[in-house]
């Protein structure tokens, strides 16, 4: 099972030193390439932290919303989205060079990450975009989603992601920021991520179970208790008899 966590999304020292902790515990990171949040400086001491721990280097596009961290839904038109997107990509694979590492992946963030999910066209958009950008990059995203099938069908590997630290809905959605619960308590993080690893499932809030089969677990990195809760998830799942290691 793969571990992921976004990065890159703070500012100054201190975001620099949460992401090196938490690189020193993921398999796979999301760097945020100056849409919702980042900046040049940010891209690069991620990319040359990644490198150093071995972590896998991957671009987190968002909306250019940085007032709502990219979390709020603009219904911008498919064609301005897939320009956002490609400008943000290019200058993290530009940064990851520079590095002395590569680009291997792609995943969405916040309310882009749901929106190409449901959205064909703007999936369609983008898959044919990551073709040409770079056929051997995969793409991750809900086990289920647009994206995930137009990027198949674009030629490009694929990589399904669970969530630790977010509630889910009976509709197998996450739960939205804005309602209580929707934030995991450690334990609970920790008990949803193993589920996820061994049974493929979890238990929605309210009690069914919910498919949930991932190829790869996400820690949020601005989820208070992010270092620490990777942490523990990892050595969890390592003592369950998960294997924690990069997607294929």
């Amino acid at each position: 099972m793969d571990l992921n966590a976004d990065l890159a999304e703070g500012v100054g020292p201190e975001g620099w030193t949460a992401d090196a902790a938490l690189l020193s515990v993921v398999t796979s990171a999301n760097i945020a390439c100056a849409g919702h949040a980042g900046d040049e400086e940010t891209m690069r001491r991620a990319c040359e932290a990644a490198l150093e721990q071995g972590v896998r280097i991957g671009a987190h596009p968002g909306y250019l919303d940085r007032e709502n961290f990219g979390r709020v839904e603009l219904s911008l038109p498919v064609a301005e989205v897939a320009r956002q997107v490609e400008e943000q990509v290019a200058l993290l694979r530009e940064v990851a060079a520079e590095s002395g590492g590569a680009v291997t992946h792609v995943k969405a963030h916040g309310a882009l990450y749901h929106r190409a999910a449901a959205d064909a066209e703007l999936a369609a958009a983008l898959a044919e975009q990551f073709a040409r950008t770079d056929p051997q990059l995969t793409v991750l995203a809900p086990r289920g989603a647009e994206l995930l099938k137009a990027a198949e069908a674009a030629g490009l590997a694929t990589a399904s992601e669970g969530f630790a630290d977010r509630a889910y809905e009976a509709s197998g959605l996450l739960m939205a920021r804005s309602l209580p619960g929707s934030i995991l308590e450690p334990s609970s993080a920790v008990a949803q991520a193993l589920s996820i690893a061994r049974e493929g499932s979890v238990r929605a809030a309210d009690g069914t179970t919910v498919e949930v089969a991932a190829d790869s677990i996400c820690v949020h990195g601005d989820t208070p208790g992010a270092i620490e809760l990777a942490r523990e998830l990892r050595a969890v799942l390592a003592g369950s008899g998960v294997r924690v290691e990069a997607f294929a």
